[in-house]
């Protein structure tokens, strides 16, 4: 099968490394000329800032802010530090990082890590540790291992997610009730009884101000409640607490900002190597999966905006990982604590409609101001307001719907053990015995497998409940081998895995079984038949049926009954519900989830015979399709009440930024068939009124066939197909003529809708035209070429017919001339049948996102 068109690419900054490198050289001959003068001005990029991310970075400021302070005050450390650690977060890693919507700073989940190195270490020492752990989050960046990081288990992460929570609710509790908290999780809940005894009336309510309006705020009602929930619940409770406490004069803890002269910079690390190198590896551990879990999470959330024309790049996570790195290093470096991405703050940036990483660099501009200009207001917040803050999000991390997911996946032992390792032991600690249960949990479910034998009715029933592997394969051939011969037998495999070993097993009892005369119908869950690849019906079948509606084995006549009942639709439809949707269902699954991000633009005829998914090899989500009789496209201005063209051209091109437009004509081409013997006197029907926007193609066939050959310069010739003679062949007929000129003139007439012309001047857009010959099944990149050896590197991978001796040969002239250069298969042979199909199979599926 031929591929011409490159699959789809999310990330452009390393197409030059994908298999569609060939052909996008075939097309950079395109339309638009490759040293085309500079845009004016010079080409030089103004900064400019949406006004979507400037009110963005001042919700998500008016969050950071009492966060910041209040992480800070739970961790021990300086509350100056807080401020930097956001400061730095939101300017550093909003810079460099990968994930565009993201903030970063001081997060909760790190609350326990730096707690206890600063009790251990000291604060300089903390300092250094965050340090090196940046320098170790930019090593791992380098080896681009970042997306190994989300192969934790789910149960694993929610669990010490959960934990980290359990352990911030318990020691913020201590300060909220008016006393001091102790050093761990166990002390601090054997402590609670002596500190219920001994309550702080003003701390306790300053404390209970705070967590009733921080509770209450996202549910304030009517009309005044949904314009006060536009300032964020955090400031809002803060804020009334400072006010009730220095109206009453109430005698609290306040925040006492020291000046920034006498501020803490990190020191030479001090203690046990072995301490502080497991130090930098929590550090590093925790930052890292929360930073791109959060940023896996911003994607999705990114994704199911609506009413947003917008297109925010998906996150880098490698990228992303060196600029947490690079933020710890300068946080570390000015005194700041360790910064990862906060998902609190980066849900707030999506929610009020940032988009660009603009706003996460301004809320941290916003913080730099604050520490400057605001301390006096700052030294107001009480300390007890803050620490019922961090209790909520502390209580808020032990997530009921985390809970609820994985009960229903059954990894609530993997959860739980993860909880109480992080409380009782430590964070390091905890996910190791987390990751140690997960282990013995799924080797647990491998080896559970129940074969049971029942006969009714005369049928021999075996069912296969759990994964299929090696170890079950003894049980499995005894319970075989006690079928009678000749019996009818029905085997339900209830599962979702099966290795090699037990496959091997059921294949070859099946082929025994039935050369003796028996009958064997392999079933999946709830009874379903499991087709048998290659056998019987399918053997009709051909590289393209997963793409196309095929019946193997039906071919009824032309018009006949089961025709004109619709049954054949009806049939095709449960041919893909039974064969390929469960084949497809986790990609389209994925494509439903992130919407879609085609590449290109295919622009097409219509004719049945054109299927363009084969001729590509592509499959959903890569193509945005537009298909019309004669793949036309109207100038501007021409529609005549029908803009369907032009408005599919726009909504690819300005809201799902492709990045090339293929024009795409065909052999024996009806409607230029039409074109050509249409009389002009002839009366205005419906296709005839359509195929007026093909009357300039028939324009120019006929001047590139005018006397003297006057525009000689725009001829097409078909170069490379194994069907001609290296050199190069004319059209075949005058068909074959206006359905190249016409790919030629559609092209000309995508360049005068502003939106193609204004992407062409960027350079941010590609057209490129194709050719495909039914008859021959070949394919063709349409591409200019002029005199000289500017043709000898026009494809790799296909005839490289010299420059000098095509020009010979065919009696070209020094003008541009276009020739269609046919797409050839790799160096070795061209597989077909059975192995065809497999390579269109494994091509579909190594999609990015799709299962291999």
């Amino acid at each position: 099968m031929t591929a011409c068109v490159p699959p789809r690419t999310h990330d452009t900054t390393d197409s030059a490394s994908r298999p569609g490198r060939t052909l996008r050289a075939a097309a950079r001959r395109r339309f638009t000329r490759p040293h085309s003068p500079p845009p004016p001005g010079g080409g030089r990029r103004r900064f400019r800032v949406a006004g979507a991310d400037v009110s963005a970075s001042i919700a998500v400021f008016l969050i950071a802010l009492p966060l910041s302070l209040g992480i800070a005050l739970a961790t021990g450390a300086p509350l100056q530090a807080g401020l930097v650690a956001a400061a730095v977060g939101g300017l550093v890693a909003g810079r460099l990082g990968g994930s565009p919507l993201q903030v970063s700073g001081p997060a909760a989940g790190l609350t326990l890590v730096t707690a206890e190195l600063i009790q251990t270490y000291g604060w300089r020492t903390t300092c250094a540790i965050t340090v090196m752990a940046g320098l170790a989050q930019l090593g791992l960046s380098a080896l681009r291992v970042a997306r190994s990081a989300l192969v934790v288990s789910p149960a694993i992460v929610h669990g010490m997610v959960a934990g980290i929570g359990v352990t911030i609710a318990l020691a913020q509790l201590h300060v909220v009730l008016g006393g001091t908290p102790q050093s761990s999780a166990v002390d601090n809940f054997l402590g609670l009884p002596a500190q219920l005894a001994d309550l702080h009336p003003a701390a306790l309510s300053v404390s209970a101000v705070t967590v009733v309006l921080l509770l209450a705020w996202p549910r304030l009602p009517g009309r005044a409640g949904s314009v006060l929930r536009k300032v964020p619940g955090a400031l809002a409770a803060v804020a009334a607490a400072t006010v009730l406490a220095v109206a009453a004069g109430i005698s609290v803890p306040r925040v006492d900002l020291p000046s920034w002269s006498s501020h803490a910079l990190p020191g030479l690390p001090e203690g046990p190597v072995l301490g502080l190198a497991t130090g930098v590896l929590t550090i590093t551990l925790v930052t890292s999966v929360q930073s791109l879990l959060s940023a896996v999470a911003v994607d999705k959330l990114a994704a199911a905006r609506k009413n947003t024309t917008v297109h925010v790049p998906r996150s880098d996570l490698d990228r992303e990982l060196a600029g947490q790195g690079a933020a710890n290093i300068v946080s570390g470096a000015l005194g700041g604590l360790p910064v990862a991405g906060v998902a609190v703050r980066s849900v707030a940036n999506v929610s009020a409609g940032a988009v660009s990483r603009h706003s996460t660099m301004l809320h941290g501009l916003w913080i730099v101001l604050a520490a400057l200009v605001l301390v006096p207001v700052l030294d107001l917040i009480p300390l007890p307001a803050l620490a019922a803050l961090v209790m909520v999000i502390g209580i808020q991390m032990v997530s009921i719907t985390h809970i609820r997911s994985v009960t229903r996946h059954r990894e609530v032992l993997v959860y739980a053990v993860t909880v109480s390792g992080v409380v009782l032991i430590g964070i390091l600690q905890g996910v190791a015995l987390g990751i140690v249960v997960a282990s013995a949990v799924a080797m647990h479910r491998l080896t559970r497998t129940r074969i049971t034998h029942r006969t009714e009715k005369g049928v021999e029933h075996i069912r296969v409940r759990g994964q299929l592997t090696f170890l079950a394969v003894p049980r499995l051939t005894r319970t075989l081998h006690q079928i009678p011969q000749g019996a009818r037998v029905v085997v339900e495999l209830d599962g979702s895995f099966m290795d090699h070993a037990a496959y091997e097993t059921l294949q070859d009892w099946q082929t025994s079984h039935t050369a003796r005369g028996g009958e064997v119908e392999m079933t999946g869950r709830a009874g379903l038949r499991i087709a048998e690849p290659g056998a019987g019906a399918h053997a009709c079948c051909r590289p393209w049926t997963p793409w196309r509606n095929h019946h193997c084995g039906e071919h009824p006549e032309a018009g006949s009954a089961r025709q004109v009942r619709g049954d054949q639709l009806a049939s095709g439809l449960s041919s893909f519900q039974r064969n390929t949707a469960p084949l497809v269902r986790e990609e389209l699954a994925r494509l439903a989830r992130e919407g879609q991000r085609p590449s290109q633009l295919f622009l097409t005829c219509a004719d049945s015979r054109l299927v363009t998914s084969m001729i590509t090899a592509s499959g959903p989500g890569d193509l945005f399709t537009v298909r019309n009789v004669g793949n036309l496209v109207p100038l501007p201005g021409e529609e005549s009440g029908d803009d369907s063209v032009a408005a599919a051209i726009e909504y690819a091109v300005e809201v799902l930024r492709v990045q090339s437009i293929t024009v795409c004509g065909h052999s024996d081409c009806g409607a230029m068939r039409t074109l050509m013997s249409t009389s002009p006197g002839g009366a205005p029907t419906p296709l005839r009124r359509w195929l007026r926007h093909g009357l300039p193609s028939l324009e120019r066939m006929r001047g590139e066939d005018g006397p003297g050959g006057s525009r000689a310069g725009a001829r097409v010739r078909l170069f490379g197909s194994p069907v001609g003679d290296g050199s190069g062949r004319p059209p075949a007929d005058a068909v074959e003529r206006l359905c190249l000129a016409n790919v030629v003139q559609q092209l000309e007439h995508l360049k005068a809708h502003e939106a193609v012309a204004r992407r062409l001047a960027e350079g941010t857009l590609e057209l490129q035209g194709m050719y495909f010959h039914v008859g021959e099944a070949q394919a063709y990149l349409l591409s200019e070429s002029g005199s000289g050896d500017d043709t000898k590197d026009r494809t790799d991978g296909t005839d490289r017919t010299d420059a000098k001796d095509r020009k010979a040969g065919t009696g070209r002239t020094d003008g541009a001339e276009r020739v269609c250069e046919w797409v050839a298969p790799p160096a070795h042979q061209a597989p077909d049948g059975a192995a065809a199909h497999a390579l269109m199979s494994s091509s579909a599926a190594s999609r990015e996102g799709a299962p291999a």
